[in-house]
């Protein structure tokens, strides 16, 4: 097979969807490559050095306590998306508010969303972790007075770009813009992702379930219910169940594999834990684009229009199978 970067198979895509591009897109993505490609290097080193390992003495946003590599991965996502030169905002899941990047507040054509390190704290136990991120078309702003939570605040079927990282045995970057999912891996001998997935299609059916099942008695019943389904093998086949806990890693495997991935609202959080614009958006986009059902258990995920930057949401991804015989048990 002829080994192609995602550099060259982003412009041959442009050739063949979007020929009057200007190429911005792909320099962005390259800011996204280059950040990867450091936190990558870091997670390598977790364990040898105390740089990166462990857990800081602040919290985020969320009332998280930040990991080391939290800040390390924030701070590479800032620097190398803004100074791409078509960046106008950045929001992160690790900060209160978006940022402005000032130099091209008024030029910028994109808004750039992202989980700079989704389950970092699985870093100290040597467990797969990832990077998740969401691009946003962005209306020109002559006055550079208008007010960013109208760029930021778009509903996920609005996204050009989004796509993940998974630091695990390999480094893979999955990502789509909207003509199918592509997925590439970190060659370290030369330090460029190579296309190794071309044209990612999720099974319309698996035999794997993820969910946090320590959580079963906090479910809605429709999701009991679907659970002791799956269990019971009436469905015509057997399930195994599959929870690693970093929402990166579960839905790689079930983009390659199958299945579906759960996270119901619970008693803790009745609107859902998960972030609509950093997690669920762009891992609904990745699904829909490779065959996949992304729904909140009663909408699409794609179709709600966000009112908060850290707005959260319960999120069911998979299969067509298994999400058709969901949303059956769930409505």
């Amino acid at each position: 097979m002829l080994l192609q970067t995602v550099q060259q198979h982003l412009q041959e895509e442009q050739r063949r969807h979007y020929p009057q591009a200007s190429g911005e897109f792909s320099w962005l993505l390259s800011g996204i490559t280059l950040a990867t490609k450091i936190i990558a290097a870091n997670v390598r080193r977790a364990g040898i050095t105390a740089d990166v390992l462990g857990a800081t003495d602040t919290e985020n946003v969320q009332g998280e306590v930040q990991q080391k590599l939290d800040v390390l991965a924030n701070h590479a996502m800032m620097k190398f998306l803004g100074n791409r030169g078509n960046v106008a905002i950045m929001a992160s899941e690790e900060d209160e508010t978006p940022v402005v990047v000032e130099r091209d507040r008024i030029h910028g054509k994109y808004v750039v969303v992202f989980d700079p390190l989704d389950g970092s704290s699985n870093i100290d136990v040597n467990v797969s972790v990832g990077t998740i991120f969401s691009v946003l078309r962005r209306e020109p702003d002559p006055t550079g007075q208008r007010d960013i939570a109208t760029d930021v605040l778009q509903p996920g079927y609005k996204q050009v770009a989004a796509g993940y990282v998974v630091y695990g045995s390999s480094t893979m970057l999955v990502y789509t813009t909207g003509n199918g999912v592509f997925g590439f891996t970190l060659d370290p001998a030369i330090g460029a992702y190579l296309l190794s997935h071309e044209r990612i299609v999720m099974p319309d059916a698996g035999k794997q379930y993820s969910c946090n099942e320590a959580n079963f008695d906090s479910f809605p019943e429709g999701y009991k219910k679907y659970l002791g389904l799956l269990r019971s093998g009436e469905t015509g086949r057997t399930y195994s169940s599959r929870y690693i806990g970093s929402l990166v890693a579960d839905f790689h495997r079930t983009l390659l594999k199958g299945g579906v991935f759960l996270y119901p609202p619970t008693k803790s959080h009745a609107s859902g834990k998960l972030r609509l614009l950093y997690e669920a958006n762009p891992i609904a986009f990745l699904a829909e684009q490779a065959g996949g059902v992304a729904t909140n258990g009663k909408q699409r995920i794609l179709d709600i229009q966000p009112t908060e930057v850290h707005q959260r949401t319960p999120l069911c991804v998979g299969s067509k199978e298994e999400m058709n015989l969901l949303m059956k048990m769930v409505n």
